[in-house]
């Protein structure tokens, strides 16, 4: 699963460079057995941002990409969707994914975290919750889940493990909150792209018979 992030990644066109950043001994000797850069790291992270930030503190980038491990079938178009608002607007500090909802199961489940935006494409809010709250159940309203691929501009990433960390975020769980907490900007791009993580064996199965199918189509 693993190998097929990596592979995946390095074919997006806007990185330069892959790197798989890990404090577990088994991922680490996964990686190298298929060719990969990897960084062992500590193990006290809060977040997988504080892990990319530590990684980013020794590594010669402008921009750097936190892609989540456990999702094999990620598309490298959602990556570079990602990259380009960082790339092309000075001002934003970080990035990230959103795609609308369209099983009206997901609008109330906690793990599907929602977004809504300002009509800049910044995040207002990142939740758990079904948001925005559909009080007069207008027909046609849209739900965002967030995609969870993040873009950052390395000077921020690297002061990010000294931000304070919020009440919305410790309540929400949710990492991204700690720089809307600080008064800092996400962009957010649309995309097609289905996030699916591999958390659990059904998950595997899921995300196997997908890969599959994608293969039988070529």
């Amino acid at each position: 699963m693993l190998q097929h992030v990596y592979e995946r990644a390095r074919t997006a066109q806007y990185l330069t460079s892959v790197l798989i950043a890990t404090d577990d001994d088994r991922i680490y000797r996964a990686a190298r057995e298929f060719g990969a850069r990897v960084r062992m790291t500590r193990a006290d992270h809060p977040s997988g941002t504080d892990r990319v930030a530590e990684v980013a503190a020794s590594e010669n980038a402008d921009i750097v990409v936190n892609i989540q491990g456990d999702e094999p079938l990620i598309d490298p178009a959602a990556i570079d969707a990602a990259i380009l608002p960082v790339e092309h607007d000075p001002a934003v500090a970080m990035a990230t994914l959103k795609k609308r909802i369209e099983d009206p199961r997901e609008i109330d489940d906690p793990n599907v975290v929602k977004v809504v935006t300002n009509l800049a494409g910044d995040a207002i809010y990142f939740s758990r919750c079904p948001i925005p709250f559909d009080r007069d159940r207008a027909a046609g309203s849209r739900y965002y889940k967030h995609i969870g691929l993040y873009v950052y501009r390395t000077d921020f990433l690297r002061a990010y493990p000294s931000l304070p960390i919020g009440p919305l975020e410790r309540t929400e769980r949710l990492e991204q909150l700690r720089a809307l907490e600080n008064g800092f900007r996400i962009r957010v791009a649309e995309t097609e792209y289905e996030s699916i993580g591999v958390d659990t064996p059904a998950d595997l199965d899921r995300v196997a018979r997908l890969f599959e199918m994608s293969m039988e189509r070529r």
